[in-house]
């Protein structure tokens, strides 16, 4: 799988183990969404974003949202996980801040990270705990997705450490 090496950062969820682990139950669906997360769970095990789980302690529903072009986007109800994640501290960049800092420059350049947060490898004691159930089976992440409490601040951190001055 390509993306950020592992030894520069992986994502850790850092989950309290005092919190009680949420099995959500699989929400049910009409075809047309069916098909489309179908679809969907094939791309991600393809690219080795996903893979089967078998017995996860964690388990989350999938939940569709609908596109400005009339497909789905499908994403993972992570709610009880992150209530059990503590929230990372570290500092996020103030959009007034990025610009004033922008005043005198005579070029600007903007760079768009494709699938930026997909580069970043999940730890693998923290992967199963980011289990979905679909009509297909249960699958985890191998890699950090959306949804997640404190993938910004690790994305951040990242970037930060790319970019540094």
């Amino acid at each position: 799988m390509c993306g950020i090496d592992p030894k520069i950062i992986v994502h850790w969820l850092n989950v309290n183990p005092k919190i009680r682990l949420v099995k959500q139950k699989k929400r049910a669906f009409g075809n047309e969404r069916i098909k489309a997360i179908k679809e969907e769970v094939e791309k991600l095990l393809r690219t080795d974003y996903i893979r089967p789980v078998q017995y996860p302690e964690w388990l989350a529903n999938v939940v569709l949202v609908p596109k400005p072009n009339g497909k789905w986007r499908m994403c993972i109800d992570f709610t009880d996980l992150n209530k059990a994640c503590p929230k990372d501290s570290y500092l996020l960049p103030r959009i007034d801040t990025l610009i004033d800092s922008m005043s005198g420059c005579e070029l600007m350049s903007f760079l768009d990270a494709f699938q930026g947060y997909n580069q970043i490898r999940l730890a693998r004691d923290d992967q199963e705990k980011t289990s979905f159930v679909i009509d297909q089976g249960i699958f985890c992440y191998n890699v950090m997705p959306f949804g997640l409490k404190n993938a910004g601040a690790t994305y951040q951190r990242l970037v930060n450490n790319m970019f540094r001055e």
